[in-house]
């Protein structure tokens, strides 16, 4: 766990109060961004998310203007430079139509890929899957369970039997030609988007298509991507193992450095 460094809500310090409603109402929604010299890839993506996110769970009351989104970071930063930053909208205590904005700030964490991860495949499908909302007990249950299991994380898989996302990440897979995203109901992770932008841009071929269990033996590399890192190697799904993930991690480092950062 990285340490906690600043806690505020609204621009000011949370309170016992604010930290105690936000862990006992699990209803809200957040992104998750790693800053470094002040600055963010994806920052307009993040700022998106909240907004969309804020108007179908709180409606037009959901305070996520983006200019204000980006001053409570400045404030809650302080002199800060790196970091990892998580904004939250909660619902106001007086008002749950409403919204507030709580910003965790903490130790950036290193984006270096760890050893490859063995994960195993779950049917689970997230509720709003296209929200990065609070409600996070199901796919927290598999990813423990998976661990206990022996295996390092956990790829979720629909009741249709399509491959759909990691319990905290996306999944991107090597064909031997090109990047293949699974083409499923899933969260759209900021690093996949601005992955898939960057290799748009360079002429990398990419795509999306649904994939299941049995296409995995077909696929030579795959890797979790998401804010902490964009090419974390898995070393197997299932009975599946992946030999050599370098085509994949070097088209995917590649693009990621072609992201622009963004001032906060």
């Amino acid at each position: 766990m990285t340490r906690v460094l600043n806690i505020e809500i609204n621009g000011r310090p949370a309170e016992v109060a604010d930290v105690h409603r936000v862990a006992t109402w699990n209803y809200g929604h957040f992104t998750s961004m790693q800053v470094r010299a002040r600055s963010v890839r994806g920052l307009d993506l993040h700022l998106r998310r909240l907004e969309e996110g804020s108007l179908e769970l709180f409606g037009a009351g959901g305070g996520s203007d983006g200019g204000r989104i980006r001053e409570l970071i400045r404030h809650a930063l302080g002199t800060e430079r790196d970091a990892s930053v998580r904004v939250t909208l909660v619902p106001r205590a007086d008002a749950p139509s409403a919204a507030d904005v709580m910003v965790s700030v903490s130790e950036p964490v290193d984006d270096t890929p760890g050893p490859a991860l063995r994960v195993r495949t779950t049917t689970y499908e997230r509720e709003l899957p296209h929200l990065k909302h609070a409600a996070t007990m199901g796919l927290s249950y598999h990813r423990l369970q998976a661990r206990a299991a022996g295996f390092d994380d956990v790829l979720f898989v629909g009741r249709d039997g399509a491959l759909r996302e990691g319990s905290v990440w996306n999944v991107a897979f090597w064909d031997g030609r090109q990047v293949v995203w699974p083409r499923a109901d899933v969260l759209p992770g900021i690093t996949m988007q601005l992955l898939q932008g960057a290799m748009t841009r360079s002429g990398t071929p990419w795509s999306t298509r649904r994939l299941t269990r049995g296409d995995l033996p077909a696929l030579r590399a795959a890797a979790a991507t998401n804010s902490h890192c964009p090419s974390q190697p898995l070393a197997g799904i299932d009975e599946v193992a992946f030999a050599d993930p370098g085509d994949l991690e070097d088209v995917l480092n590649t693009a990621w450095a072609d992201v622009r950062w963004d001032v906060v």
